[in-house]
């Protein structure tokens, strides 16, 4: 079976498929050094290119794309540039042992807050199929990226890549 890069593919399908993770006005920061783009998307122009850690704010979201304002300016940024802070508070009273005391009894409850944002990937309904619209340049494109055996053995050896058995949960004990 050809192979195709598994990047394409899998940007194609994030791309549809994320759901969102942010509230609008949330505030959120760069996890790596990343561009601001004018719109959601890589081939878009480049406003503004922003360091790891820089402040942004979520002004909308779409699909693998967060729209966000940054030092003044706003555009589009890659959902996976972008963390969100999240706080969890412990409160505790009485012996201040903290867990200990609590799970023997004493001093009062503990108390945790949590609030997580999270990314996931919902896989693709038969109405989704039933509508889809195939773009037959877009996929002769992807096919493009595609390597047959002997390159992907010839490339695996120029960087002395090792072949790996990684056994399945549960194999192990056989």
């Amino acid at each position: 079976m050809p192979a195709m890069r598994p990047r394409l593919l899998l940007a194609s399908l994030l791309a549809a498929a994320l759901p969102w993770i942010a509230q609008a006005d949330e505030p959120g920061f760069t996890n790596r050094a990343t561009d601001l783009k004018e719109r959601g998307s890589a081939e878009s122009a480049t406003v503004a290119s922003l360091p790891e850690n820089t402040p942004v704010k979520v002004l909308a979201r779409g699909g693998a794309w967060t729209h966000v304002e940054a030092g003044g300016k706003s555009g589009w940024v890659r959902v996976f540039h972008l963390r969100f802070p999240g706080a969890v508070q412990t409160e505790s009273s009485g012996s201040g042992l903290g867990s200990l005391g609590s799970a023997l009894g004493f001093g009062g409850p503990q108390s945790r807050e949590a609030r997580l944002a999270t990314t996931g990937i919902r896989g693709l309904s038969t109405e989704d199929v039933k509508n889809a619209n195939p773009d037959p340049e877009q996929l002769q494109r992807m096919q493009s990226f595609r390597a047959d055996r002997p390159s992907a053995e010839r490339f695996a050896r120029e960087a002395k890549l090792a072949e790996t058995r990684v056994e399945a949960p549960g194999e192990s004990g056989k």
